[in-house]
């Protein structure tokens, strides 16, 4: 399993808040939704942290069974479109966005 994340190292501007997310939900969730391979489309905000740095203004986490699914993604046609959709997103936004891919485990919780 492995899963794929654009960090957002920063801060929505001041007043853009609503909109950024309003975006986020309306115009780029439902093409993340569409990557072709994903298995599960995260939208994460940061609420609280015990450290100052990094301010996360939010982190997209998508699932993905393979690297390959991954590869198939990006160079997918939808890929092309959200890039294109989150240019809109970038200007409501102070900072940087990198991205990084995690091998993933599941484990089962206890029952107890």
């Amino acid at each position: 399993m492995f899963i794929r994340c654009a960090f957002f190292r920063g801060r929505v501007k001041a007043g853009m808040e609503e909109a950024f997310d309003r975006h986020v939900h309306e115009r780029l969730v439902p093409l993340w939704t569409r990557f072709p391979g994903a298995l599960e489309v995260r939208v994460l905000r940061q609420v609280e942290s015990d450290v100052s740095d990094p301010e996360l203004a939010m982190v997209l986490a998508i699932r993905w069974a393979s690297r390959e699914d991954i590869a198939r993604a990006l160079d997918s046609p939808v890929r092309c479109e959200s890039r294109e959709v989150s240019k809109k997103l970038f200007e409501m936004f102070d900072g940087t966005v990198f991205h990084t891919v995690f091998s993933a485990g599941e484990f089962a919780l206890s029952a107890s």
